[in-house]
């Protein structure tokens, strides 16, 4: 038998990944928000991997009471996601996916394109995931994830934030309202840049994003988290001294 794995999360993205390790051959332990991670450390010491596939919002939580002897088998996949989330607890090299597939309550997973995935577990991370029909591709150094995450969140937060206006999907943002998908994107990609410290190049995210579109054009731009995201933008924003024009302005609208 392969060793175990644990599964901090077990809502339909949690699941998804805990369904392709099983097929892999590894036990899974799940844990959740009511359980001792503490307990559940010391009655697993040594897992292959650690997912931690909670909601955005409690993943600062979870980090910060990660067990020791779990810190150096971590995956993380959660959106709006940088290595500052990370490194700020002094978690070094965790294994990360930037997810670029939709699962829904009673549907199977949905493939927009290939997920990035990098770092020591990338290979098991995968397979499971090529159990299940999910392609991946596997990256070979830290300043490609960056990008792809830097990427990712280009993609979410234009097409959330913009979607509150426009409405619709992706295929009709794009097609009926690019200069406004444009603008947002660019408050977006400065906002990333102050965040990690770096620049990237911007024609390089943008036809990243547009190519993601074309993964699926039905997308729905805006989901139930689209105003918080807008929000959270606008603060960081503010502490970075950043205008991000176009979003205050679709915050007055």
């Amino acid at each position: 038998m392969k060793s175990p794995v644990v599964v901090i999360g077990l809502g339909e993205m949690g699941s998804v990944f805990a369904r392709g390790l099983l097929k892999s051959g590894h036990p899974v332990y799940p844990v959740t928000r009511s359980m001792d991670i503490q307990k559940e450390a010391r009655s697993i010491p040594d897992p292959e991997l650690v997912l931690v596939a909670v909601a955005e919002n409690d993943l600062h939580a979870v980090l910060k009471d990660i067990p020791a002897q779990w810190c150096n088998k971590l995956v993380l996949l959660q959106n709006e996601l940088l290595p500052r989330d990370w490194q700020q607890y002094q978690l070094t090299n965790p294994t990360v996916i930037s997810v670029w597939f939709e699962k829904k309550k009673g549907q199977n997973a949905k493939v927009i394109i290939p997920s990035p995935v990098f770092g020591l577990h990338a290979e098991p991370i995968a397979q499971a995931l090529a159990n299940l029909d999910i392609t991946t591709r596997i990256l070979t150094d830290a300043a490609s994830l960056e990008f792809e995450l830097v990427l990712k969140n280009v993609y979410i937060l234009t097409t959330n934030i913009a979607g509150l206006v426009t409405g619709g999907n992706v295929g009709e943002l794009w097609q009926s309202h690019e200069e406004t998908a444009r603008a947002v994107a660019n408050d977006v990609m400065d906002l990333q840049e102050s965040l990690t410290g770096n620049t990237y190049p911007r024609k390089a995210l943008i036809d990243g994003m547009v190519n993601a579109f074309h993964g699926d054009l039905e997308h729905k731009c805006m989901g139930r988290s689209a105003p918080a995201r807008l929000e959270r933008a606008l603060i960081l924003a503010e502490r970075a001294r950043i205008p991000v024009t176009k979003l205050k302005e679709i915050k007055q609208a």
